[in-house]
């Protein structure tokens, strides 16, 4: 039976503070914890799963704590629980960059920020650079938008400005309005992409910095692309 001392420390993880201090997050589902057990760059914590999950996991020396639906229902953040809910510890941003990394500046929605996890992962990029005012990349919503991706992807928060610079020879490439056309981009690794805040774009500090723009060519009346969509696309284009 869980306590309610196990369900306040699980509801206070939705704070980003007590995240950070405690270096560590939620994640739900079967999929999603499966998978991060599976990687293994984030040690579990606590589980707490119902029977239909143990029934079909190899729980020997995993921290689980058995519990009904009913109580998952109470330690979760979902309309819908789903199995398991899983505590692990936060991941050393420590992966490697290869040739391609992606900046974001000041994205804020969660589900984007998941979304463009995912992406990096899925186009092989290692490494994510953050500008101190994006969504956190451990709050709920963007872990379940990650998909696991979370654990593939080393996501760093610090100053773009100071970043940029210090980065040498990294080709800099802006998504913007007005930039050259994708198709004809041509990419000097190795290389970042710059995706700016969802209403603003990239600020105006980061322009100056770049060594390079690009945009998606418009043919139809829409005025602007959804951030991860717009990724995708441009990734799909500039990844060889």
């Amino acid at each position: 039976m869980i306590t309610k001392k196990q369900v306040k420390y699980i509801q206070s993880l939705s704070q980003k503070k007590l995240r950070d201090s405690e270096k560590r997050f939620v994640a739900e589902g079967p999929k999603i914890v499966d998978e991060l057990l599976a990687i293994g760059r984030t040690p579990p914590v606590a589980i707490y799963a119902t029977e239909a999950w143990m029934s079909r996991t190899a729980v020997a020396g995993l921290p689980v704590q058995p519990v009904t639906d009913d109580e998952l229902q109470r330690l979760s953040f979902l309309p819908a629980p789903n199995q398991v809910l899983a505590v692990f510890g936060q991941p050393a941003a420590d992966l490697p960059a290869g040739p391609w990394q992606l900046v974001l500046d000041g994205i804020q929605d969660p589900g984007n920020l998941g979304t463009l996890v995912r992406i990096a992962d899925w186009f092989g990029i290692s490494k994510i650079v953050c500008s101190t005012d994006t969504a956190d990349v451990y709050a709920p919503k963007v872990v379940q938008s990650s998909m696991a991706s979370i654990a593939r992807v080393s996501v760093l928060y610090t100053d773009l400005e100071s970043y940029i610079k210090e980065q040498g020879d990294l080709s800099v490439i802006g998504a913007v309005l007005g930039g050259q056309p994708l198709p004809s981009v041509e990419v000097r690794l190795p290389a970042a992409l710059v995706i700016g805040n969802e209403s603003k774009g990239i600020r105006p500090g980061l322009l100056p910095l770049l060594t390079g723009t690009v945009t998606i060519p418009r043919i139809g009346q829409a005025e602007s692309l959804n951030a991860a969509v717009a990724t995708g696309i441009l990734l799909s284009h500039l990844v060889r």
